[in-house]
């Protein structure tokens, strides 16, 4: 029962870290990545279709991406899709490719998603210190039961609190690491 409760928060601890990795991936830096444009959906045929399954999308130059989009007729509805994204890309087309030139970043904008990207990594935080605090009321509940004894609760509880220390300090990682990312020019 313990052994669940612990495996249970793991997982969940791990999903909010995986979480908080595909929020910094749509916070833009001064390179050009793939995983800026997963967040875009294209209006295809009625309806809306992620950007990769209508296009696909290479790195041209560190700072362009090339779109080769698989059926012509959807070139302008990718164009439109990807300049009313929040992302702030103007695409240009070519033919049948579509090049996204990324912006050169001011000093205020790296402020700006470093701003943003300490508060993914604060509702991460968050969201593991909640799944801590889920397991923890589980072995309070198991030990009103008379399930487990009040050695067992406090190790089991110990062991989450571990866990817990050990995703956070992922976080802490991710985020540094992102903020290094965003103020390299």
């Amino acid at each position: 029962m313990i052994n669940e409760i612990k495996k249970d928060a793991q997982e969940r601890m791990g999903k909010s870290v995986e979480s908080l990795g595909i929020a910094f991936a749509k916070i833009r830096t001064g390179r050009a990545h793939p995983s800026i444009l997963d967040s875009v959906m294209v209006n295809c045929y009625g309806a809306d279709t992620p950007l990769r399954q209508v296009a696909n999308v290479n790195v041209e130059d560190s700072r362009t991406l090339a779109l080769t989009v698989f059926d012509r007729s959807l070139i302008q509805a990718v164009e439109k899709a990807i300049m009313t994204s929040d992302l702030g890309l103007n695409p240009a087309t070519a033919g049948t490719t579509i090049r996204v030139p990324m912006p050169a970043l001011t000093e205020e904008t790296r402020k700006g998603y470093t701003k943003q990207a300490r508060s993914e990594a604060e509702n991460a935080r968050v969201a593991v210190r909640n799944i801590r605090r889920d397991a923890l009321s589980q072995l309070k509940d198991l030990q009103k039961e008379k399930e487990i004894s009040e050695d067992e609760e406090r190790r089991a509880a110990d062991e989450v609190q571990k866990l817990t220390d050990k995703f956070i300090a992922e976080v802490d990682k991710a985020l540094e690491a992102k903020e290094k990312d965003l103020m390299a020019i």
